[in-house]
């Protein structure tokens, strides 16, 4: 076969549709999956294979919730993914529930509520479970960091990213159908009208004029110090000062341990492990995603005649999260890093 028939076949095979599914799914595997679930099902992510969840959001509420994320929450934005690999996505999404329809909602009517009224609606019917002023539940969608009363973690609705992903007919018809599977009700179901349903999808989103905390500027990735002492010495004192701060040494080992034979690592390499439980719990409970980094260590090097002494700073971490409710944990395990390094290195 010649190049040129080669590099046709090719392009044949890219433009098939199953191709498009199997692009779809590997895609959604590498940047959805261990989130929301291999099959949709859900876990720190919420579940994205309700089908009462499929039959009110359409791909534009999809697209856009992939591209922004939720900023502040455990959403993520994925600005790195183009236009085509985000339909890939989406289309992979619709095929959790393929007897379910995309809504294709009017664009062009408008749903005339009255804040004023639906705010006391609001209160009455969607605080206990979102928020007073709409800012979600707290955790994630895992039970170890959330109620277990709760088979999801309510949605925050004041948050920038959903408001802008979310029509007033996607909020309506959600207020309308309710979500099967969650304690989402129907809203007619409770009694309310369909005017006083608009009261609400008004009084939502009026929190898009209201003004959103700032977020946290970026950070260096590492924390450093240079030791005055010898690597030896500058290891005990990291092992001293973690002590010192109620933490426990799990173990200390050469930084290329088990990339080399026993015996061939560099020793002046060395890593500190050392752990908080009650820390632990605290930061699992926020964020499960947390348990990637622990438990909390320390690196010693010797370059030349230096020593340094590095960690990976936690409020770095916390932009990579996404996720507001880790801000203050991180600020405090920054903290308890900078005592360790200032007082091994002192």
């Amino acid at each position: 076969m010649s190049c040129a028939r080669l590099l046709a076949a090719v392009l044949v095979i890219l433009a098939t549709p199953a191709f498009g599914a199997l692009s779809g799914e590997r895609l959604y595997t590498q940047h959805c999956g261990a989130c929301h679930g291999s099959h949709g099902e859900g876990g720190v992510g919420v579940p994205l294979a309700l089908p009462d969840f499929l039959a009110v959001v359409d791909d534009e509420f999809l697209f856009k919730t992939i591209r922004h994320g939720r900023p502040g929450r455990v959403m993520p934005a994925f600005k790195n993914l183009s236009s085509a690999q985000v339909k890939a996505i989406v289309a992979h999404i619709r095929g959790f529930a393929p007897q379910v329809k995309a809504p294709v909602f009017d664009r062009i009517g408008k749903v005339h509520g009255d804040a004023k009224r639906g705010e006391a609606l609001y209160a009455l019917h969607c605080a206990a479970c979102h928020g007073k002023s709409g800012e979600g539940g707290h955790g994630t969608g895992v039970t170890f960091s959330r109620p277990r009363d709760f088979p999801i973690m309510p949605p925050a609705l004041n948050n920038p990213g959903f408001l802008a992903a979310a029509s007033d007919q996607m909020i309506r018809a959600t207020l309308i159908k309710g979500r099967q599977g969650t304690p989402m009700v129907s809203f007619l179901k409770q009694g309310l009208s369909e005017r006083e349903i608009d009261d609400v999808v008004a009084y939502v989103r009026s929190f898009a004029h209201r003004p959103q905390p700032p977020s946290m500027p970026d950070e260096a990735m590492i924390l450093e110090a240079e030791s005055s002492y010898s690597l030896e010495e500058t290891v005990e004192n990291v092992k001293r000062a973690a002590l010192g701060k109620n933490f426990r040494i799990i173990r200390e080992q050469r930084l290329e341990n088990g990339l080399y034979p026993e015996g061939e690592e560099d020793g002046r390499q060395v890593i500190v492990y050392f752990c908080n439980f009650r820390f632990i719990d605290q930061a699992l409970r926020l964020d499960p995603r947390v348990g990637l980094f622990m438990p909390c260590r320390v690196t010693v090097v010797q370059q030349g005649d230096k020593v340094k002494v590095m960690s990976i700073n936690p409020k770095h971490l916390s932009r990579l999260f996404n996720n507001a409710e880790l801000d203050a944990a991180c600020e405090e395990m920054q903290k308890v890093y900078l005592g360790i390094l200032e007082e091994a290195t002192l």
